[in-house]
C-alpha cells in the first residue's frame, strides 16, 4: 500500500480542511457578534449565524468546544448581573426596614405626647370648671375632640407603619436567603461540560 495519498485525494482532503477552517472562522464570529449584542449563546443560535448545520457543530470539537465556553461565560455574566440585582434589592428594602422603623418610633413618639397633652387639658377641665365659662369649655372640649381624632389617626397610622415595618422586615430575610443560595450556587461545585 502507498502510504501518499493520489493527488485527487489529497486535493479533495484540503479542500475539505479549509471547508472546515471557513466554517470555524463563521462560528467564532457568529459567537463573537451574539456576545456583543448580548444575545442568548445556543446551538442553534449559532448554526443559524454561521450558516453550518447542528450536526457541524455537535461533531466538531473546536466548534463544540467554543460554543460550550461561550455558553459558560454567558451564564457567569447572568450569574454576576442577578447577585448585584439582589444586592440592589436587598439595598433597597434593608432601606425600607430602617425608615419604617424610625416613622414606627416618631409615631410612637407623637403618640404618648399627644395623650400626655390630653390629660393635661382633663386636669384643667376638672380642676377649672367652676371658673370657666360655657364657651371655654366648648373651646376646650372641641380641642380634645380633636386631640383624640388626632390620637385615633397617630394609632392607625402607627399599625399601618409596624406592618410595613414587619413586611419589610420578611422581605429582608427573603432576601438574605436568596441571597445565600446564589452565593452556595457560585462557591458549589461545577456542572459537567
Amino acid at each position: 500500500m502507498n502510504s501518499v495519498p493520489e493527488p485527487r485525494t489529497a486535493a479533495a482532503l484540503a479542500a475539505r480542511r479549509s471547508k472546515t477552517e471557513t466554517a470555524l472562522l463563521r462560528v467564532r464570529e457568529s459567537i463573537a457578534r451574539l456576545q456583543r449584542e448580548k444575545a442568548q449563546v445556543s446551538v442553534a443560535a449559532v448554526a443559524r449565524r454561521a450558516n453550518v448545520s447542528r450536526t457541524f457543530l455537535y461533531a466538531n470539537p473546536e466548534a463544540r468546544a467554543a460554543i460550550a465556553m461561550a455558553m459558560t461565560e454567558a451564564g457567569d455574566r447572568r450569574t454576576r448581573m442577578l447577585v448585584e440585582q439582589d444586592d440592589e434589592r436587598e439595598a433597597t428594602w434593608r432601606e425600607r426596614a430602617l425608615n419604617a422603623e424610625d416613622a414606627l418610633k416618631a409615631a410612637q413618639a407623637e403618640i404618648l405626647a399627644q395623650r400626655t397633652r390630653i390629660g393635661e387639658l382633663l386636669g384643667q377641665i376638672r380642676d377649672l370648671q367652676a371658673e370657666w365659662t360655657e364657651e371655654a369649655v366648648q373651646r376646650i372640649t372641641t380641642e380634645n375632640t380633636t386631640l383624640k381624632q388626632r390620637v385615633r389617626q397617630l394609632t392607625a397610622d402607627n399599625r399601618t407603619l409596624d406592618e410595613r415595618f414587619k413586611a419589610a422586615r420578611s422581605n429582608l430575610r427573603f432576601q438574605d436567603r436568596r441571597v445565600a443560595d446564589l452565593e452556595a450556587r457560585l462557591t458549589g461545585p461545577e456542572p459537567p461540560a
